[in-house]
């Protein structure tokens, strides 16, 4: 995975994730969009096998670099949790 910042303002940002598909992008905009100060969260594909997603994020005054911060613990959270379950599941 490579991100590239391509344009950021005080509460806006894009950035293109190099390498990643709709699995982590969904994921990473659900969390997101728990976060009230988040207007908006989406990303925007051409097409999986020729271009790279650019995930853009408004907010209404937060950093827009600490929102994804905040939803990144979060998505770690979760995996944790399930890989969590799923152990004890199998034991």
């Amino acid at each position: 995975m490579e991100l590239k910042i391509i344009e950021k303002k005080d509460d806006e940002i894009k950035v293109e994730i190099k390498g990643e598909s709709h699995t982590l992008l969904n994921m990473l905009k659900h969390f997101m969009l728990e976060d009230e100060h988040v207007d908006i969260a989406s990303y925007d594909m051409l097409h999986v096998s020729i271009s790279e997603p650019v995930f853009y994020v408004r907010t209404d005054g937060k950093d827009p670099v600490q929102a994804i911060r905040d939803a990144a613990v979060k998505l770690t959270a979760e995996c944790d949790e399930f890989s969590g379950v799923f152990e004890k599941a199998l034991a």
